[in-house]
């Protein structure tokens, strides 16, 4: 009987873990709202990764051309540090749901890397 107990406090315990570490693209209100991705590429380099939405003119430009009130997430997180001081190779993930393209409605994600510094230039190649 012990080891029943133990099992299911174990069992609650997980599952109460992984509910409170769920992804921030589950939980909007984690996520920091900009007008552009700079400061999430920034906070990236710092960090790790970061979560944002989208607000502002380029927010309403992606909503009207997509024809979709959906919020547009964005998640960049660090691929690796570049050799210049402050650097890093990131990838961003920008994704919107209910999306209008070619008379047919769906989620849609787009996926790139990107070279960037914490100064906010682009690194030189070397």
């Amino acid at each position: 009987m012990n080891y029943l107990k133990l099992f299911v406090v174990c069992t609650i315990g997980t599952l109460a873990s992984l509910a409170l570490a769920q992804d921030a693209s589950a939980n909007p209100s984690a996520r920091i709202q900009v007008s552009d991705i700079k400061p999430l590429l920034i906070r990236a380099i710092d960090q790790g990764s970061e979560h944002g939405v989208l607000v502002g003119e380029a927010a309403t430009y992606v909503r009207q051309k997509f024809e979709s009130t959906a919020p547009i997430e964005i998640d960049v997180r660090t691929l690796y540090a570049l050799p210049q001081p402050g650097c890093s190779r990131l990838e961003v993930t920008t994704r919107q749901k209910d999306v209008l393209e070619q008379a047919k409605r769906g989620d849609k994600e787009l996926v790139y890397q990107v070279s960037y510094c914490r100064d906010g230039r682009f690194p030189e190649k070397r």
